[in-house]
């Protein structure tokens, strides 16, 4: 993965190159409509307070967890024996990030929707939250953490949510397999290259044109970025958007040739 150095270098390269965030200058409709309605959305919504309540607690939880790691590992502590704390400091999707997950839900309005990476699970209530209508299956390859996540699912009383645990080379061919479709998915799980092709590769049978799929930390590492180029050049892919901390694809059949985008947040 990039030092800090190398990523906030990458990201001045990307603020200089993005369009501005506002819309103008933007020649889709679709894409005009998706900065002007969702990124910028700056409506207080209250699921936000109480999702952002179990975050604050989490990072003051010194709870210790036996972390079973399958992905690329934590950017900042790889150890086995975790504290709450650390895990909500470090490797749950920010707020301003995970909120734009709930508009986005909220906006398409996906009927069912798959997230690899369940962490503690606030990203997860975000996506519940943003459609209470919908059916949620979250991915989580540790144990323990997934427990966690289960009672935060619980306290919120949110009960369109299961939880799938393992490893998703394992889990998930038989999850995909039980859906007829995939309306939005949200790939946080493995920061690597060749699992994130792979996901996707598996996705794409269950993906049709108004299929939203979001891919995690795509400037994370060199692995990461070759993924992300990849991505965007597949066939099945008509629109791709890089908010830099995270990459969008859509599948829309109407679009007159591929178009990709870099907006900033």
């Amino acid at each position: 993965m990039y030092s800090k150095t190398q990523l906030l270098l990458k990201y001045l390269q990307y603020w200089w190159n993005a369009s501005n965030g506002k819309g103008h200058g933007v020649h889709s409709p679709f894409v005009f409509d998706f900065i002007t309605k969702v990124i910028n959305d700056k409506k207080d919504y209250p699921a936000y307070s109480k999702i952002e309540t179990i975050r604050h607690e989490l990072k003051k939880d010194a709870t210790v967890l036996t972390i079973k790691d399958f992905g690329a590992g934590s950017r900042v502590d790889s150890s086995k024996q975790r504290k709450i704390s650390s895990i909500a400091k470090s490797a749950l999707k920010s707020r301003k990030f995970a909120q734009l997950l709930f508009r986005m839900v909220k906006y398409f309005e996906p009927s069912v929707i798959l997230e690899l990476g369940t962490s503690l699970g606030i990203t997860s209530c975000y996506l519940a939250e943003g459609n209470s209508a919908a059916r949620i299956i979250t991915m989580e390859g540790a144990p323990e953490v997934a427990a966690v996540a289960k009672n935060n699912f619980q306290r919120e009383g949110l009960k369109n949510i299961r939880i799938v645990e393992g490893n998703f080379d394992h889990t998930l061919p038989s999850v995909l397999n039980n859906l007829d479709k995939i309306d939005f998915a949200f790939i946080d799980g493995n920061h690597r290259k060749l699992p994130t092709l792979e996901y996707f590769n598996q996705l794409k049978s269950k993906i049709h044109p108004g299929t939203v799929l979001i891919f995690d930390d795509i400037h994370w590492s060199r692995e990461m970025e070759e993924a992300w180029k990849e991505l965007i050049k597949d066939a099945t892919v008509t629109l791709s958007v890089d908010l830099f901390f995270i990459g969008i694809l859509f599948f829309k059949d109407h679009f007159i040739a591929k178009q990709h985008f870099a907006i900033r947040t």
